[in-house]
């Protein structure tokens, strides 16, 4: 589980490809290497992936034919940053809202607005999803928890302090990327369930 509160910012340092397989090898800041061990879990661009091997400030992780068919990760490259985060244990304080690291869909940032102190970033999502967003609900957005801001359409808005700008890959980020999308678990069940309940059909008329 992850908390989706984004621990820095990583760098890929190469991108091995074989067929269905693409080996990520991952430059992290050195301080966050430490006590990370063969098979731990950590969140990269909100992706639960694996480690399967360390070689000083490197981790190397797996990502599989349907891991990059469903996210963005089959798009990096060498020299691109990754938001992380490294699992969380018990006793970590919550931050943010719980995360599984498993990407439901993948969003385009549709608008960059820059004001005083704030980004406003509106986000394209596929339509099928959307009854999942509401405001000022939670969305994980390249493994960031957010609270959403204004929902219309198919398209939804966050709004962005200096801190978070300087702690993700959001301070970079460029309209027309493709960004990694987790649903709040507890939205989905509950929408979901209504709707398995009948509560998402129109009203008969009277």
């Amino acid at each position: 589980m992850f908390t989706g509160i984004v621990q820095g910012v990583a760098t890929i340092a190469e991108v091995i490809k074989a067929p269905g397989l693409n080996t990520l090898v991952v430059r992290f800041p050195e301080a966050k290497v430490q006590g990370v061990t063969i098979g731990a879990s950590v969140a990269i661009n909100g992706t639960c992936l694996t480690v399967t091997r360390q070689d000083g400030d490197l981790l190397y992780f797996d990502a599989m034919q349907e891991t990059l068919r469903l996210t963005t990760l089959g798009d990096l490259a060498e020299g691109d940053s990754v938001n992380f985060e490294r699992a969380a244990r018990i006793g970590d304080e919550i931050g943010g809202h719980l995360l599984s690291g498993h990407v439901h869909t993948t969003a385009v940032l549709a608008e960059i607005i820059r004001t005083e102190n704030n980004v406003t970033l509106w986000f394209e999502v596929p339509e099928s999803w959307m009854k999942y967003v509401f405001p000022k609900g939670y969305i994980a957005i390249n493994g960031a928890s957010l609270t959403i801001g204004e929902v219309t359409g198919n398209r939804f808005n966050v709004h962005l302090i200096p801190e978070t700008l300087r702690a993700t890959t959001f301070g970079t980020a460029e309209q027309g990327q493709s960004v990694n999308i987790e649903i709040d678990s507890q939205t989905q069940a509950i929408v979901d369930t209504l709707a398995r309940l009948g509560y998402d059909r129109p009203a008969p008329a009277l």
